[in-house]
């Protein structure tokens, strides 16, 4: 799995895994839980993973949509 997309913003994550699902891709979501250690306060970024063989597609379809991320 490869990272796709760090964020703090929590309503970015369903969008993306939204659009990726559309395109088949699956996405996996990592450090849902750091809020506990955190204090809910969104300090901490959660990740979007994807197989490393879907990366580039996964990519292009955030692009195609307007999604701005890190590469």
């Amino acid at each position: 799995m490869e990272e796709l997309l760090r964020t703090n913003d929590i309503t970015l994550i369903p969008l993306v895994k939204t659009l990726l699902d559309g395109e088949g891709i699956d996405s996996f979501e990592l450090d849902v839980n750091m809020s506990v250690l955190e204090g809910s306060l969104g300090i901490l970024p959660r990740r979007l993973m994807v197989r490393a063989d879907q990366i580039d597609d996964a990519r292009r379809i955030l692009r195609m949509n307007g999604v701005r991320f890190e590469d």
